[in-house]
């Protein structure tokens, strides 16, 4: 069994003969860029600047050298244009504030905000407004909310859909291209910026917009989820309809060589408890990622995935009924998130994406035996009956001790009958 055969088989709630494991399949399931650099130098793999897959949160390109040394399943399509607006065809070499090299689009361009930090620009113009701001010694931009004053009875649905386009020729090549280069591999391969984000805060904020109007504010968002409800249906409509026209444009080839679908980041979930209320999910988010859902299943054989982090238990039969294969990161240190009531309440229903580690505090903060032992006793629960895929609860971050980051991987090979220590 190959590996993208493994990961279609955990999918189809089979067990394998081994546990697949994604890193870097989608952007919520990766490692800082920092972090795969350090990893690359100890593993002994060449050394050069890695490439950022996502300005905002820093994530790191896993190549395929790694995947192989690592055993990755999983690989990504990634889109053409990065948040801020910029092409990312190109890449020029960028230093960040510990040092780290890394390779960003050629057109982003950054300013010091005297203070140790930098902006970020829309579309690299740094003659506008930033729209993006890294504080001194952090290794991640924040999204500034440029939310203009407006009373909410005020908001438009027209300066809120703009930004949602059918795609030019030279996208939909670029994922064909992809496409056929990562089936190659013989990896399972996830497409991921579909334009289905449905409310999702980053592209929401718009940090490709110089002057975005309409909700770009957080608040204002999850207010206008409430008090306005009608008006998000309406984007959440037309932003479908354009997402349906572009999938109806790939070639039957580039279907055909692409496994799955990443098709939403919102979290719902908080620490303690869901962040919206069921009623808001089940009526403003749920019928849009069902259009979706079922587009997908009768045209595609693809497998489709939604991540919310936080406490989302009340939340999971939701997301079941609006046709969502596979749910991450799957946060097992949110209330009411244990992996065993998980497992037995919705693991035949839903495939876990995630959950093999805390990355809020074991995998930072514990010894390595501790991160060995959880990875293993996650494993265990998990994968009975097939339904799983090996990840870390959300990306891997920057400052992780490398020997805790090693311990992951030794104890999924012990784990899995594998002959292989790294």
């Amino acid at each position: 069994m190959n590996a993208r055969e493994c990961v279609k088989a955990a999918l189809n709630h089979r067990e394998t003969e081994r546990v697949p494991m994604d890193f870097g399949g989608f952007n919520c399931t990766t490692m800082h860029v920092g972090v795969v650099t350090e990893l690359r130098k100890y593993l002994g793999l060449e050394q050069h600047p890695v490439k950022v897959t996502d300005l905002v949160t820093m994530t790191g390109e896993i190549e395929d050298d790694l995947r192989e040394i690592l055993g990755i399943d999983t690989c990504d399509v990634l889109g053409n244009t990065s948040v801020f607006g910029i092409s990312a065809d190109r890449y020029k070499e960028w230093t960040m504030v510990d040092g780290t090299v890394c390779l960003v689009p050629e057109d982003f361009n950054v300013t010091d905000d005297g203070k140790g930090g930098f902006y970020a620009y829309p579309k690299g113009d740094v003659t506008m407004p930033p729209s993006a701001h890294m504080p001194a010694k952090s290794y991640y931009f924040d999204i500034i909310s440029r939310q203009e004053e407006c009373d909410m009875e005020d908001f438009r649905l027209e300066d809120n859909i703009k930004e949602f386009r059918l795609w030019t020729r030279s996208k939909r090549e670029h994922f064909e291209h992809e496409a056929k280069r990562k089936r190659e591999s013989g990896r399972f391969v996830i497409i991921s910026d579909l334009g289905t984000s449905l409310g999702g805060y980053i592209a929401m904020m718009a940090p490709f917009e110089a002057y975005p109007k309409g909700i770009r504010s957080i608040e204002e968002w999850m207010m206008a989820t409430t008090v306005r409800p009608e008006l998000i249906c309406e984007i959440f409509e037309y932003e479908t309809d354009i997402a349906l026209e572009n999938l109806k444009s790939l070639s039957q080839e580039t279907i055909e060589n692409i496994d799955a679908a990443f098709i939403c980041g919102l979290d719902f979930g908080g620490q303690i408890a869901p962040i919206y209320s069921l009623e808001t999910i089940k009526k403003v988010y749920a019928p849009y990622y069902k259009k979706v859902n079922d587009w997908i299943h009768e045209n595609t054989d693809w497998k489709t995935i939604k991540h919310s982090c936080g406490a989302n238990w009340e939340v999971i039969p939701i997301l079941i009924e609006a046709g969502f294969d596979a749910l991450n990161p799957v946060q097992c240190s949110a209330v009411g998130m244990d992996p065993q009531k998980l497992k037995d309440e919705y693991g035949a229903d839903i495939t876990f994406w995630g959950g093999g580690v805390d990355t809020q505090k074991t995998l930072p903060f514990g010894t390595r035996q501790q991160v060995y032992d959880q990875v293993c006793r996650r494993l265990e629960i998990f994968s009975r009956g097939g339904g799983y895929v090996f990840n870390s609860i959300h990306c891997i971050q920057k400052g992780v001790p490398m020997e805790n980051l090693i311990s992951i991987f030794n104890a999924y090979y012990d784990f899995n009958g594998i002959n292989k220590k790294i």
